[in-house]
């Protein structure tokens, strides 16, 4: 692993992965999982910005996209210009609020839904490859270790403390 693009400094001093924090292996698997999932969608011939944003409409279909934003983590700037594309191709429609005629809506199309269907279908042996556990022994505890540290996040996000 070349630590050098992880971006988090010079970690000579930490020695071998093998030695670091588990908060650091963490942030480390997080930091490369963000690139490899975008090397994998495109392999398939999709936008990854395009994907992801029909991928959430797919399961909440009509959001603003002020919420689209906050559910992407991306500036609404952003999204205006993903969405802008995804409707030129067919896949994103912008209709009206029917209760708020000011707002806009985006929904996603039937082919938008197949793209989604057809993409994932096409990644999953990919991701299973790369998200199994290498020891099926080690699961247990890689999955209470995971659900504690998202409960610790989502309690620190909403203004909690750890």
């Amino acid at each position: 692993m070349d630590t050098d693009k992880l971006g988090f400094g010079n970690l000579d001093e930490l020695g071998p992965p093998e030695h670091w924090p588990v908060g650091r292996l963490f942030a480390a698997a997080a930091k490369l999982a963000g690139p490899v999932m975008w090397k994998l969608v495109e392999k398939h011939g999709v936008s990854p910005a395009g994907f992801f944003m029909l991928r959430v409409l797919a399961s909440e279909d009509g959001l603003r996209p002020g919420e689209l934003a906050k559910r992407l983590m991306q500036a609404p700037a952003t999204v205006t210009s993903v969405a802008d594309t995804l409707e030129r191709n067919g896949l994103l429609e912008r209709r009206r609020d029917e209760r708020d005629r000011r707002a806009v809506r985006l929904h996603v199309t039937e082919a938008g839904l197949a793209l989604v269907a057809e993409t994932g279908h096409a990644m999953a042996g990919d991701l299973w490859e790369l998200y199994g556990v290498a020891d099926e022994d080690d699961a247990p505890a890689v999955r209470r270790y995971l659900i504690t540290l998202i409960d610790r996040f989502t309690d620190f996000s909403e203004g909690g403390r750890c």
